[in-house]
Parts: C-alpha cells; sequence; structure tokens
C-alpha cells in the first residue's frame, strides 16, 4: 500500500499557493471625497471605483427641497369659521403635516391664535 503523505503535502502546498495569490489580489479603494465647508448645501459628488468588469462611475447629488408656497390666511382655510379642521388643514400641506403641533390644547381644532403661534414657528 502506498503512502498518501506525498499527496496530501502537494495538496496542501497548492492550497496555500492558491490562497497567497488571492489575498494578493489589488484591494485598493477609491480615495475619499475632500471635505467640504460648505454645510448648507452639499455639493455633488462623483465616485470611481475599479471593478473585475471596468470602472464605474457613480455621481449623486442631493434633492432639491420642495417650494413651500406662502401661508394662506386663517380666513381661507378656515372657511370663515372660529376654527381651521383637520380636513380644511388639507389645503396647505405644511399645516396639515404639522396639524397635532398646531393644535396645541389637543381638541381636533387650530384655533385663530394657534394658527399664528404655528405661523411663527415657520
Amino acid at each position: 500500500m502506498k503512502s498518501r503523505k506525498p499527496l496530501i503535502s502537494a495538496f496542501t502546498v497548492g492550497m496555500l499557493l492558491f490562497a497567497s495569490a488571492l489575498l494578493a489580489q489589488d484591494m485598493s479603494t477609491p480615495p475619499p471625497a475632500p471635505a467640504s465647508t460648505a454645510a448648507a448645501i452639499p455639493s455633488p459628488t462623483t465616485a470611481a471605483m475599479q471593478t473585475p468588469q471596468g470602472e464605474v462611475i457613480v455621481n449623486s447629488a442631493p434633492a432639491s427641497a420642495p417650494a413651500i408656497p406662502p401661508p394662506p390666511s386663517f380666513e381661507q382655510l378656515s372657511g370663515g369659521g372660529k376654527s381651521i379642521s383637520e380636513s380644511q388643514a388639507d389645503a396647505y400641506p405644511p399645516l396639515a403635516n404639522d396639524f397635532i403641533h398646531a393644535d396645541s390644547n389637543r381638541d381636533g381644532k387650530v384655533s385663530k391664535a394657534e394658527y399664528q403661534r404655528w405661523l411663527k414657528q415657520l
């Protein structure tokens, strides 16, 4: 019966060589984007990455802020009433979105004083 030690040794050496070849591959990462001093609006960024299939370029930019129209008067929103209901607040999306906070006494309606207070917070 023949000894299998030479076969196992050759297999082990082959696996070690294969593993070292895998570890030696270029794993470089793209350079970090330069730090920007403008904190209000980040500038668009471009990143390039080398892949086995070729170079990949990614361009990204923040979405622009939605334009908010000027707030309507209390009378317009309330329909001439003494308060603004949640369904009436839907006519002005920022108020509809913030209705719970505008209704400070939690009665389900926004009074004229609450509306004026809410407008100051904008």
